[in-house]
């Protein structure tokens, strides 16, 4: 009796967790947060703004960076505290090639479990980080995994914070296939967009992923909105394209 009861548990938690891969993998839980927060701007000229998330890394940043290099195009990097610390030369780099610095927290853990003291100690740990490291005051703010509370919403923004969702996202964690990746954004892309990629992490981590499928589908990604009339931008200038329409 008891193995038999045993089993059926391990099979509903079987069951349980491929439904929960499945709706992480093909929903974007980032929907279900985005009141109060800056996903996209609500523009008719054909302006986007790529993000890269996890960063730095010193294997992938560095490749990213210099597709990103070739195609003359800059973006926006929501850095983690800790891997600054870690690899600092590749997060000055960032900073000294023009790109856009943002605070995605020290250590990458799901805020809602914490409180309003440990919420400000995360956040400001990464930022005190990044400032030191590449003399960048960081203002945008990304939650791990989109989620937000509403109330910690309204403490990032008396923080000087403005949270940064995105309103299309690459999956590039999955490890989807670059031509996959490509065709995705192509063809769900809009004017106004904030595009999610990752420089770092994997499907279970932070650090370590591979985020070679990402390397490949950067440029041939913005080649292919450059012949379609897209131009890129970084999430400031997105918004303040927004004000001055």
């Amino acid at each position: 009796m008891f193995f038999r009861y045993t089993k059926k548990i391990i099979i509903v938690l079987a069951i349980l967790t491929l439904l929960f891969a499945i709706f992480t993998i093909f929903f974007d839980q980032a929907v279900i947060v985005r009141r109060g927060t800056i996903y996209r701007a609500p523009l008719h000229d054909k302006v986007v703004a790529l993000t890269f998330d996890d960063g730095p890394s010193p294997k992938w940043t560095p490749l990213i960076l210099d597709e990103l290099k070739k195609a003359g195009v800059k973006a926006t990097f929501f850095m983690l505290g800790e891997h600054v610390a870690k690899y600092p030369d590749v997060a000055r780099r960032v900073a000294q090639e023009g790109h856009e610095i943002g605070n995605h927290t020290n250590t990458h853990h799901v805020l809602i479990y914490y409180t309003p003291v440990e919420l400000i100690k995360e956040i400001k740990d990464a930022e005190k980080i990044i400032y030191d490291t590449t003399g960048v005051t960081t203002r945008f703010f990304r939650p791990p995994k989109a989620w937000l509370t509403g109330q910690e919403k309204i403490q990032l923004q008396e923080m000087g914070y403005k949270v940064v969702l995105w309103s299309l996202n690459s999956k590039d964690w999955v490890t989807f296939d670059d031509k996959y990746i490509i065709k995705y954004i192509l063809h769900h892309v809009r004017p106004g967009d904030i595009i999610l990629f990752h420089d770092s992490g994997g499907t279970f981590s932070t650090e370590g992923g591979d985020r070679q499928e990402t390397v490949l589908a950067i440029l041939r990604t913005i080649e292919r909105l450059k012949e379609k009339g897209y131009r890129f931008v970084t999430v400031s200038e997105l918004v303040n394209y927004e004000r001055a329409q």
